[in-house]
């Protein structure tokens, strides 16, 4: 009787494909567990931790990008800069600065905490405004849990 064996994915095996989302009016923490998962490969069936399986993720007008209630003014990124003191600011005071840093760092957690993540997250490109320079790559909608997540064209 033959034994069935476990598939496991080999580097550069895995063709990459390339997602579209845009983040307009999207909730901050459930569109960036949607990214990871697509950065993660965990959306595939070939799936193998150890390896990066994951697929390209395009992310576009990050500036309408909402938390619930009002997480925006009360919740605070902290640092420690080497000088006494933290450095303090409100997640909308980010968002005013840097509009692609709160997507990027929420994604950023929720990955692997070693060497893969960085790969996976050289896959992630984040843009504040509508157009992005990957037209070339013909990106697909992103669609998880059998909807469109968000789509831009």
């Amino acid at each position: 009787m033959p034994s069935q064996r476990t598939y496991n994915a080999k580097p550069g095996e895995v063709e990459k494909s390339w997602y579209i989302v845009d983040a307009t009016d999207q909730t901050l923490g459930r569109l960036a567990s949607d990214i990871a998962v697509v950065l993660m490969g965990k959306h595939r069936p070939e799936y193998t931790p150890h390896i990066d399986v994951g697929d390209f993720v395009i992310v576009t007008n990050v500036e309408g990008i909402k938390m619930s209630g009002k997480k925006m003014e009360q919740r605070h990124y902290t640092w420690y800069t080497g000088h006494p003191g933290l450095r303090l600011e409100s997640y909308q005071g980010r968002q005013d600065r840097k509009p692609e840093d709160l997507l990027y760092h929420a994604v950023r957690r929720m990955l692997p905490k070693n060497k893969i993540a960085r790969h996976m997250l050289n896959k992630l490109k984040i843009y504040a405004g509508a157009e992005h320079p990957h037209q070339a790559q013909q990106p697909q909608p992103l669609v998880g849990a059998g909807k469109i997540i968000a789509s831009s064209t």
